[in-house]
């Protein structure tokens, strides 16, 4: 019993230093993160890979990927950040057709529900370490 509460305790330490370090890296890793997005988005393709899930779903995962850190730190103005991904996001389902891939609306809408739920996830995470939002 004591040796779980001591690994739990370690587990969560790990966890706080990585929350950390998110937030202290967030403006590096939003940059690598879109330019990961509009690569993935935006390579024309002959056909799409097979990849295992749904394609919403991993519409859905990048976009909370990429709100996590910017909302996580919450620097100045980062709701306006988080608005211009999700302009960004709707400008590459637009310029998709020009490029060999298909756009389609229910991928801006997933896009959006993962920046939503980026959000919480980082706004939970925030108050797990500091208590504080």
């Amino acid at each position: 019993m004591v040796g779980d509460n001591l690994t739990s305790k370690q587990g969560v330490t790990a966890l706080s230093k990585a929350i950390n370090l998110v937030g202290k890296y967030w403006f590096v890793l939003s940059v690598l993160l879109l330019l990961a997005v509009s690569f993935l988005s935006l390579s024309p393709l002959e056909e799409l890979p097979k990849v295992p899930g749904p394609d919403k779903t991993h519409h859905l995962i990048a976009y909370a990927l990429l709100a996590f850190p910017t909302a996580l730190r919450k620097p100045n103005g980062w709701r306006y950040i988080i608005l211009f991904f999700a302009i960004y996001s709707g400008a590459i389902e637009v310029i998709q057709p020009y490029v060999n891939r298909y756009g389609e609306w229910t991928d801006f809408i997933a896009n959006l529900a993962g920046l939503l739920i980026g959000s919480i996830i980082a706004l939970i995470a925030s108050l797990s370490v500091s208590g504080k939002p």
